[in-house]
């Protein structure tokens, strides 16, 4: 589980990491494409997790509200597809089309991106203002498993509040979720 994080945390502040990673269909996109002078959020999914099974329907129409704000949204899957198959890019391509995701979908190959953020989880997110410094890494909203039970989209507010230059006021509950499958080297 990730640490909590407050404004005192040192995580806070720290610099987007640089990447270039593939899209699902094949595009590479870098941190240049995302950085615009405006919060932006990286989030690492997967297909097979529960919990990001459980909020998909969710993280497609945050990218939905989010799209209308102007605000990026990206997906990186880090997963080791050999030994989950389930997150191979041929079905995280799939995935992506059949739902039809609201955002773009990135292919972590050799984890190192994920290694360079410092994700733990999927579900993980991270968001960052305008100067692509961490602003928020905690949990989606109130409620993982019922959609139902959402009474806080504490993820989509915080972005609200930092898009109109506010600081975040919620505490930031850290995410739930499986573990990055990292690649065995053995």
């Amino acid at each position: 589980m990730p640490p909590v994080y407050t404004p005192e945390n040192p995580e806070f502040k720290k610099p987007c990491p640089d990447f270039t990673l593939p899209s699902v269909d094949g595009v590479p996109f870098s941190l240049s494409d995302f950085k615009k002078n405006k919060p932006f959020v990286i989030l690492f999914i997967c297909n097979h997790c529960p919990y990001v099974q459980a909020i998909e329907d969710r993280l497609i129409q945050l990218g939905h509200d989010l799209k209308k704000l102007d605000i990026p949204v990206v997906a990186i899957c880090s997963n080791d597809e050999i030994t989950y198959p389930e997150d191979s890019l041929e079905n995280l391509r799939k995935r992506f089309h059949e739902k039809k995701y609201s955002f773009i979908y990135l292919h972590d190959k050799t984890q190192e991106v994920a290694k360079k953020f410092g994700a733990l989880c999927t579900p993980d997110y991270f968001v960052y203002d305008q100067n692509a410094q961490l602003a928020y890494r905690g949990r989606l909203d109130d409620s993982w498993k019922d959609p139902l039970q959402v009474t806080t989209r504490e993820l989509y507010e915080a972005i609200l509040e930092l898009s109109e230059g506010k600081p975040i006021s919620r505490p930031q509950v850290p995410s739930m979720g499986c573990s990055i499958k990292w690649i065995k080297n053995d």
